[in-house]
C-alpha cells in the first residue's frame, strides 16, 4: 500500500482527507507542523507528500525548500487558501509538483494524489534493488534471479528502507515506522515477527543477502562475510 505524509493542522480536514484517501487505498500518516513533518519524512520514506502552506510554525514552503535543497525528490501536493497566481507560481517554484486552492472537492483531493503516486521519484529506482535482490513494490514480489517470493506490506516497506541503506544499520524505530506508519501502535516483538518471516524468504529465494540484529542499534541488510 502507498503511503503518504499529510501536513495539515485543521483536525476536522486532515480526518476528511485522511478518510478519503484511506478508501482509495492510500495509508496516510498525519503531522500538524513543519518540525515534525522533517522528523517524519527522516525516519521513513513516504511515497508522497501533501502539504499545507498555513502551519503554526511557519509557511509549509520553508519545509519544501528544505527538502529540495537536501536533494529529497518526493512528490509534493501544495495546499492553500491562497489563489492568486503568484502564489501558485511561488509554489511551484518552491519544488512544489503541484497546488489544490481551498476550499476543494475531496474526490479531486483524491485524484491529484493518485497523479502524484503514479510519477516516478529521481532518488529512488521504481524497482529498487541491491547486490542479488530486487523488489517489485507494485507486485509485492521479493525477487533473486528467477526465483520470487511474495511479501505483505509491512515486509515490503522494511525491505524497501533496507535494501535503500546496504550494510547500515537501520534502527527499529524507524523500520516500524516504515511498516506501520506513524500513528498506528505496534507491539514490543512485532518487527522481530516480521524480520523473521523475510529471513525465511530469503533463504527460500536463495539470496545470499541477510537481516542481522545489530543489537541495541536494529537491523542491517548484510551479506554473511560482513555480519556482526
Amino acid at each position: 500500500m502507498n503511503r503518504i505524509l499529510l501536513i495539515e493542522d485543521h483536525d476536522r480536514l486532515a480526518r476528511l482527507m485522511c478518510k478519503a484517501l484511506g478508501d482509495a487505498g492510500i495509508a496516510v500518516d498525519v503531522v500538524e507542523r513543519i518540525d515534525s513533518a522533517w522528523d517524519a519524512i527522516a525516519r521513513m520514506p513516504y511515497q508522497a507528500l501533501v502539504l499545507d502552506r498555513g502551519l503554526p510554525d511557519g509557511d509549509g514552503l520553508a519545509l519544501l525548500r528544505r527538502l529540495r535543497g537536501a536533494g529529497l525528490g518526493v512528490p509534493c501536493l501544495v495546499l492553500t487558501a491562497r489563489e492568486a497566481l503568484h502564489d501558485r507560481v511561488e509554489g511551484l517554484e518552491a519544488g512544489a509538483d503541484d497546488y489544490l486552492a481551498k476550499p476543494f472537492a475531496i474526490d479531486e483531493l483524491v485524484a491529484r494524489v493518485r497523479a502524484l503516486l503514479r510519477r516516478p521519484v529521481d532518488f529512488r529506482p521504481l524497482e529498487p534493488g541491491h547486490a542479488d535482490l530486487g523488489l517489485r513494490p507494485d507486485a509485492g514480489l521479493l525477487c533473486c534471479g528467477a526465483e520470487s517470493v511474495a511479501l505483505a506490506p509491512a515486509e515490503m516497506q522494511i525491505m524497501l528502507l533496507l535494501v535503500r541503506k546496504p550494510a547500515q544499520v537501520v534502527r527499529r524505530g524507524a523500520l516500524e515506522a516504515a511498516a506501520w506508519g506513524l500513528s498506528e501502535a505496534v507491539t514490543p516483538n512485532a518487527l522481530d515477527v516480521v524480520v523473521h518471516r523475510i529471513r525465511r524468504k530469503l533463504l527460500a529465494v536463495g539470496s545470499r543477502q541477510r537481516i542481522v540484529n545489530v543489537r541495541g542499534l536494529g537491523y542491517a541488510l548484510r551479506e554473511p562475510e560482513v555480519a556482526q
